[in-house]
Parts: C-alpha cells; structure tokens; sequence
C-alpha cells in the first residue's frame, strides 16, 4: 500500500505543474470549492512564483504532468460541473499525442508478447509510428499472407505508471469527497473509479479489439459506417493488429470537397450513426473524435480506436430519448418527470419547479437560426442546474455526454447550417414510436409473460428440492419433549456452578491454614 507520504509529494509536484499554467486560479476563487483545496491552490502558486493574471493553460498542464494525465483531462472536458466551463472547453483541445517510443523497445514488447520474431507474423514493419498517443503507438505493416494492417503497440511500462498514478488520483478523490457538501455531491470518487475502469479496458488491446468486433455487430446493415476487421492471430493484450483503413481525415474538410464527397450528407449520416449506436444498440464508440474518422473514396465512414467505448442498459436508453425529444419538442413537464422516475433528481424536489428549470434551458434555444442551435450549449445548461436540484453525477451518461459534443463539432464543421435537433428528431420519434408504443408495450408484456411462465418448471424443482416428497418408510411417531437434566440445572439455578466453586476453594483455603497452625504440614 502506498505511503500517504508518496501520495501526497505526487500531488506537490503535479499541483506545482498546475500553478505553473495557472489552471488552480479559478479554485482559489471558487466559493463552492472546499477551503482546504483553495488554500493548497494558493501555496502551489506562491510556491511556484506565479502571479493570478495571464492564460490559464488547463489542457498544456494536464500535458506536462504525464501520459495518465492527459487522460484524466480529457476525462474531466466531459465535467463542467466539476471543473468548470472555461476549463472544460479548454480541456477539449488536449490532444493526445506525444513522442513515440523507439522502434528497438516496440519490437523487443512485440516479440515477447508473442514469444516469436517480428518477421513471423508481418513481412513489412514501417519502424517509423503513423501516430503516438499516451498509451499506445500505432505502425503500418504487411501481414505475412500480405494483407496491408496497422499495428497497435501499447508503450513499455505504461500500464505501471498509470497505475502508480491512479493510485494517487483515488486517494486524494476520497479525502476531497471527505470535506461534503459539494465535493459529496460532484461524487470525484466515482470519477475516478470510472476513469479507472476507461484505462483499464484501453490498456488491454484485446478488450479494444472486442469492443470493435461488437460494435461491428450492431452496426451491420447501417449503410456508410465501417469498422476494420480485427486479425485476432496477431492480437493479444499488448499488441492489435485491424485492417488498414485507405482515406481522409474526417476533419480535412477542403480535402473531402476536392474528392467530391457531399460533407453535408457526410454530417447526417455521422450523427445518425452515432444515434444508432448510443440509443438503439446502447454501445456507442465514446471517442469520435476528429483523428479517428475517415471517409473512404466511396463515401464510407471508418471509425478506428475502440479504446473508450460506452454502455447504455435499455431502461435508460428509453429515459434518454424521451429527454431528448421532450427537449426539442417543449414537453418539459414530461422532461421533468423522466428525471424523478429515473431517481437524476432526489423526489423532495418540486416537478414543477423543475420543469421550470428546464424550460430555462431549453426556451431561449427555441426560434433561433440553424446555425445557433448547439447539443452542447444545451447540455451545459442542463449542467448548471444540477446544483440547484442536489442531482448526483451519472457515470452512464458522461460519456455519452462527451460524444454527442465531440459528433456536434465535427458535424458542424462539415456543415455549418446543420440543425442537430432537425437531423436527431426523425430517429428519436421513429424509436420511441417503436419502443415505446402501444405495440412495444404489448410485445414487452407477452416476452415478459412468457419467460415467467417457463421459469415455472425451474421453480417448481427447486421447490422440491428445497422440500422433498416422503419415503416409503412409515411415517415417524411424535416424540415427547424431555427436559435434560443439566438443561433444568442452568435454568433454575442460574450461577450455582461458579458459586460451588468459589466456596469449595474458601474451603479449602481454610482447610490448609488451620493444617499449618496445628502443625500438621510444615
């Protein structure tokens, strides 16, 4: 177990690096952060002799302090509520590359993760990386059976240090948690326990590989989406090996225009498929950010790095949608009430009040241009009232959250005059409709019906096994009850035991005393 000691010279130097690019600024001025925390932020930047004015460099700080922080900063870009607007938005520009790992040590983890030589497996090797990132790099490669792949290799080390890191990171959530009121409610426990659980699933390769398997599943017949096929003999948990991926980032808007692509049908078709993932499959890729999205030369839409994915069970998928359309649509009493039957909202609240709230949010969005209609600019104002409504942080949603910005941003880019709400709406109703009509609601009754009616049989066997049918022998006469002896001893003379012994060692005592006064023992 790590030394409080470690724990806490860890956190001297990050926060250090922290006052350097005056991210801890805002907490020293920041009411609801817990007293203990602003007075640590203004010792961290009289220590590191820097002033209050200037930019506050949030996402270049994460950047300095490490490969798990950078993590953790695009982690917390999905938390307004917990860092702030103004850091948030700047944590969405950190980006995660940084310089690779010399090919000698990716070849020497290559060939020990698959106990063979590089040459066994890929006839080319490009040593030069085509992308290095905190956790991993990836190369271009010729399988031996000449297939072109990139190759995914996680860096040497890396999963010791995020682990010393993440160690820290969980202790100093619990203490912050530890000072109540707001920091219990931002719950940065949780935070870290789902970052936590993010990195671990990114730091076993054959888990990413899994998550793309299962989305490919979801996605088939969904025209103009693809995810690369994995080569599972060249997978393991250090090392993925997926189809190479021909085409233009999704983001060289001017290159795509040049191929004759229709960027317009292109931002459709990418905030569909990210609504069919997210709210009918309720597995979604969590990291659809613009260097993992390629057009392909016919059209195609190629989404690569699987690393971060996110899981929405049925029920609040269902919660979702109806949020969702309540939004667009002005039903904020019915948006209320989703939020009391999902439990986001503690039931001592008012509904109504709350549907006031929400209206707050939604009305000034209502009337204006395409262009300034904004899925995050929504979000964060649903955000800002989570404070007034004691709503606790849901794990489930935040990165769902993170997504729908991220798909926003590139498909504005792609389209500056696309209305999200006008390209959601059509699907959000056709799935409503679908799942929570009249017929859905009669086909969920008769499915459910029926798995209880064959769950009879089980239950009846276990009943009987729980009370098995008599034998053939005859059945046993009642026998009286007979009080024991030493049973009726205890109970009618409770202490008579330790009594009997106490007077037959005074006895004794005596005994001994008047043998020695008469002489009798010398």
């Amino acid at each position: 177990m790590t030394r409080p000691a470690t724990h806490i010279w860890r956190l001297f130097k990050w926060g250090i690096t922290l006052a350097r690019h005056r991210a801890l600024v805002g907490i020293e001025h920041d009411p609801n952060a817990p007293g203990p925390v602003r007075r640590m932020a203004k010792l961290a930047r009289w220590v590191s002799f820097t002033g209050t004015s200037g930019e506050r460099d949030y996402a270049g700080a994460f950047r300095d302090i490490g490969p798990a922080a950078i993590k953790l900063g695009q982690t917390l870009a999905t938390r307004p509520d917990l860092v702030g607007e103004e850091p948030a938005r700047n944590l969405l520009k950190l980006q995660d590359d940084l310089p690779p790992v010399p090919f000698e040590k990716i070849r020497a983890s290559i060939e020990a993760s698959f106990e063979q030589p590089l040459e066994a497996l890929w006839s080319e090797f490009d040593p030069v990386p085509i992308g290095a990132a905190s956790i991993a790099q990836v190369h271009r490669a010729t399988t031996t059976d000449g297939r072109q792949v990139a190759v995914k290799v996680l860096r040497p080390g890396v999963r010791e240090r995020f682990a010393r890191d993440i160690d820290t990171y969980e202790w100093a959530a619990a203490h912050l948690e530890s000072f109540g009121v707001e920091a219990a409610r931002l719950r940065p426990r949780l935070v870290i326990a789902n970052f936590k659980r993010w990195t671990n699933r990114e730091l076993d390769l054959r888990r990413e590989a899994a998550s793309a398997s299962e989305l490919a599943e979801h996605m088939v017949g969904t025209e103009g989406y693809e995810i690369p096929g994995i080569d599972w003999d060249r997978t393991n948990g250090r090392v993925m090996t997926v189809d190479w991926i021909d085409g233009i980032k999704i983001s060289n808007t001017e290159a795509l225009k040049a191929a004759g692509h229709d960027t317009d049908e292109i931002a459709s078709r990418l905030v569909l498929a990210f609504l069919k993932q997210a709210i009918a499959a309720g597995f979604f890729h969590a990291d659809m950010h613009q260097g993992n999205l390629f057009v392909k030369a016919d059209g195609t839409i190629a989404a690569i790095d699987f690393g971060i994915m996110g899981r929405i069970d049925r029920r609040a998928r269902m919660w979702l949608a109806e949020i969702l359309y309540g939004l667009t649509t002005g039903n904020y009493r019915r948006v209320a009430e989703i939020h009391f039957e999902a439990q986001y909202v503690p039931s001592y609240h008012n509904v109504d009040e709350f549907a006031t709230a929400l209206r707050a949010v939604g009305e000034p969005m209502r009337g204006k241009p395409v262009s300034e209609l904004s899925v995050g600019q929504m979000l964060d104002g649903l955000f800002a009232i989570t404070r007034d409504f004691d709503m606790q942080t849901q794990p489930h949603l935040l990165l769902l959250q993170k997504t729908m910005v991220m798909v926003e941003g590139i498909a504005t880019q792609l389209n500056p005059k696309i209305n999200m709400w006008d390209v959601s709406a059509p699907y959000v109703r056709s799935w409503i409709r679908d799942e929570l009509g009249p017929e859905a609601a009669i086909a969920d009754r008769i499915r459910e019906d029926t798995q209880t009616l064959l769950r009879i049989p089980e239950l009846v066997r276990r009943i009987e096994d729980r009370f098995p049918p008599k034998g053939g022998a005859p059945e046993l006469p009642p026998l009286p009850d007979v009080e024991l002896m030493w049973e009726r001893r205890r109970r009618t003379e409770p202490g008579r035991g330790w009594m009997g012994y106490t007077i037959a060692a005074v006895a004794g005592g005596l005994a001994v005393w008047a043998a020695i006064m008469q002489g009798w023992i010398n």
